[in-house]
């Protein structure tokens, strides 16, 4: 799969995406993901909270989340 990022993504058997994000690797969803993720898309990981955002190529994490929401 190549989707033009700088940020190295990966997705599980069980169909969640993960990605390296400043030496830690951390979930980016599952159905939140956007495909394919693009230059501005913007999301919000149910699970942990964490909003994520394509910016230059790159997935950053552009909010962090609180584990309680689960």
């Amino acid at each position: 799969m190549a989707f033009f990022l700088n940020t190295k993504i990966w997705q599980t058997g069980a169909l969640e995406w993960w990605g390296l994000i400043d030496n830690e690797d951390l979930f980016l969803g599952s159905r939140e993901f956007p495909q394919p993720p693009d230059e501005g898309d913007e999301w919000l990981v149910r699970a942990t909270g964490d909003r994520f955002k394509v910016i230059n190529r790159e997935i950053v994490r552009i909010g962090r989340g609180d584990a309680t929401l689960c």
